[in-house]
């Protein structure tokens, strides 16, 4: 109906209301009208909170029925009233734009709250807009467009399960859409783990991001030079009460399009120090030695959280290693999540997994496992030294008890090597769970927290080390420095 282009389509909107278009709208507009024209058919859109992005989403609903009154869009939101408001709000324009005039039907029955269809020539059996929740049933419903207007909230991805349900529901657009469709996300972003993320999260078990491929626009509240993308509304001074009041983590997720936890956490995995470097065994001078990267390592720490929970139920059973090298610097190293086959009969679940450590302590040249004897664990030690020894593995084990709460421990464990940036990991810990149960770990909540645990065992059992650049003379043959024995002459006869 009309051959206006969007920018001048939302400049006669805002005329008409009396209002301003604010410079950063009117690059949404001009976003949108260049992706559409370019037939790039999936698109995110993210814009600071209270941006008016879903306002120009939805002028731009109005506009493409306006252009082809035959489309039908379906607009996904985290709840069925998020999704109504937008229906109804391009209703609203429907009705009072100037150049959408003759689209509103006259039947009442098509004009209805949560959806609509306009006069078209098409007998079409979907409405040209209807609103919906992310946990609706969809099935047997088309569109050429769906909008999936802040489908990520707190309440779809504020843990793992949810995260993981939002996105299966996500990938029933594929048998909505008909060919050739447009995908059109509008948001912020929720959390660490956010579906708008622009690189894959590893420990999550991504190897691309979930929007691969999607054409973005992302517009944060203060751009690189420090400047407000919006200064009539949001000036220096509103900025800084604003990052006052709601938090760094919050304003740097719901203003600056960061992904971080919105809570505050109290461990943060960037704090890690990531490296890919393999452990190498070798000898020098008939001394053998161990190194990461290049760097000698002097002391080793394993720590074995063990549980007897089926596979995906209960406690995880976490064996964890830390390395340290001469200067005092930490290496976790592996980080190993333990199952046990329970559908096996000829083998005990204990003994699978002590087999699984045993194997663990073997691939890491680890001199002693520290057992948490704690609850089940008691039981443990003397399983485990029988598989050791069947094995020919020479590794200690030693029995410990946590006695002080778990949160603490952790906390203790942690604080200090973080802020210090003393805490480096290898590549494969971030394929794990543990990366994770940092980034959610709250003192006193009850996420997971078992390779926390373990890891926390490592760290405070190991040995505090000052530097040591040179070799010790009348070294037994063990990577350790000092950690062999010393034959010394004497003058006197026993």
């Amino acid at each position: 109906m009309t051959a206006v282009d969007f920018p001048e389509f939302v400049w006669v909107w805002n005329q008409r209301l009396g209002l301003g278009t604010p410079g950063h709208q009117l690059r949404m507009a001009r976003w949108l009208a260049g992706r559409w024209h370019g037939r790039d058919r999936e698109l995110l859109l993210m814009a600071f909170r209270s941006s008016g992005k879903s306002t120009v989403v939805g002028l731009f609903s109005a506009w493409v029925l306006a252009r082809d009154p035959n489309l039908r869009i379906m607009v996904l939101a985290a709840d069925f009233a998020l999704a109504k408001k937008m229906v109804r709000n391009v209703k609203r324009i429907v009705e009072r734009h100037p150049l959408t005039q003759g689209l509103k039907p006259k039947r009442r029955e098509q004009w209805a709250a949560d959806q609509f269809t306009v006069n078209r020539p098409g007998e079409l059996r979907d409405p040209s807009m209807v609103a919906k929740g992310i946990g609706a049933n969809i099935t047997g419903s088309r569109a050429e467009i769906i909008i999936c207007d802040d489908v990520e909230v707190p309440n779809t991805c504020d843990s793992a399960p949810k995260r993981a349900d939002l996105r299966d529901r996500l990938g029933e657009i594929e048998y909505v859409m008909v060919p050739g469709g447009t995908q059109l996300y509008v948001g912020t972003p929720h959390s660490y783990y956010t579906i708008y993320a622009d690189s894959p999260r590893l420990e999550a078990g991504e190897t691309r991001p979930f929007l691969d491929g999607f054409r973005r626009l992302e517009i944060p509240l203060v751009d690189a030079g420090g400047r407000s993308a919006w200064p009539e509304r949001f000036p220096p001074e509103r900025i800084g009460s604003l990052r006052k009041r709601s938090g760094p983590n919050k304003f740097d997720s719901q203003m600056m399009l960061r992904p971080v936890n919105i809570a505050d956490g109290r461990l943060d995995p960037d704090r890690l120090r990531f490296y890919e470097s393999e452990l190498v065994h070798a000898e020098g001078n008939g001394q053998p030695l161990l190194t990461i990267g290049g760097r000698r390592m002097v002391a080793a720490s394993c720590w074995w959280d063990p549980s007897y929970g089926a596979p995906g139920k209960g406690d995880a059973s976490v064996v964890a290693a830390v390395f340290t090298d001469e200067d005092g610097l930490y290496w976790l190293h592996r980080l190993r999540y333990l199952e046990h086959d329970p559908e096996r009969t000829d083998v005990d679940e204990a003994t699978q997994l002590c087999r699984q450590v045993a194997g663990f302590a073997a691939e890491l040249h680890l001199p002693a496992i520290s057992l948490e004897t704690n609850g089940l664990g008691r039981f443990l030690p003397g399983l485990l030294r029988r598989e050791l020894a069947a094995a020919g593995i020479g590794c200690a084990v030693i029995e410990a008890a946590s006695r002080r709460a778990k949160d603490q421990r952790i906390v203790d464990a942690f604080d200090a090597v973080l802020a210090a940036g003393a805490l480096h990991a290898h590549r494969g810990v971030w394929t794990t769970p543990f990366i994770g149960e940092m980034r959610e770990w709250r003192p006193g909540g009850k996420g997971r927290d078992d390779g926390l645990d373990a890891v926390a065992g490592c760290l405070l059992s190991q040995p505090v080390r000052l530097s040591r650049r040179f070799a010790v003379p009348g070294l037994r043959p063990d990577w350790r420095p000092g950690g062999g024995a010393v034959l010394a002459r004497t003058d006197f006869d026993i």
